[in-house]
């Protein structure tokens, strides 16, 4: 291993400029790199950010304006209340306003995190787990017209936003490395 091989696992470890904040280049060397996983943030970031606001002004997209959110529409209930699979039954059950304010404030925190490049890593917690109940509504295995029993789009969105926040992506055309100085190398980086 050579000598200037440091761990980012290692809690000891720190940026070069001596600061003991990790920053983007520390952990990604090729300045093109860094730029493609800027865009895949701002991207998933959209991806979640988007659907927020079709959701609560019904834009017309994904929800008619009859359904938005602030004309009485339930933005995870009918999502839920159509769960199929083996875990319909738990989905029907949560089906209730809380699980509406619980998504709605999911999709946008996880959205301006993603879109900002502030804490990605709670980004990154909590969108695995959202996508993750979200595939559990859906699940694939068995279900006609799949095109993948076991994996679909969630799985590469949870990952693409942990990829992002382990390589501190938010850095890059985001506000991460500002960031980074106030809050340092902990969960709300």
């Amino acid at each position: 291993m050579s000598t200037t091989h440091r761990d980012i696992a290692d809690p000891g470890y720190g940026s070069a400029d001596g600061s003991g904040v990790i920053y983007q280049e520390d952990v990604v060397r090729s300045v093109w790199a860094r730029r493609l996983l800027a865009a895949l943030r701002l991207v998933l970031g959209f991806t979640f950010f988007w659907p927020f606001l079709d959701k609560l002004f019904g834009l017309g997209y994904a929800t008619p304006s009859a359904r938005a959110w602030i004309n009485g529409g339930t933005p995870a209930q009918g999502f839920m209340k159509n769960a199929e699979g083996p875990f319909a039954e738990l989905f029907k059950s949560m089906a209730a306003s809380w699980a509406d304010w619980l998504f709605m404030a999911g999709l946008l925190g996880i959205g301006i995190a993603l879109l900002a490049g502030c804490g990605l890593k709670l980004a990154a917690i909590a969108g695995a787990v959202l996508l993750f109940m979200m595939y559990l509504a859906e699940f694939p295995l068995g279900q006609e017209g799949m095109t993948n029993p076991l994996f679909d789009s969630h799985w590469i969105e949870a990952l693409g936003i942990a990829v992002c926040a382990a390589t501190y992506a938010g850095d890059t055309w985001g506000l991460g490395r500002w960031w980074g100085r106030i809050v340092g190398n902990g969960i709300l980086r």
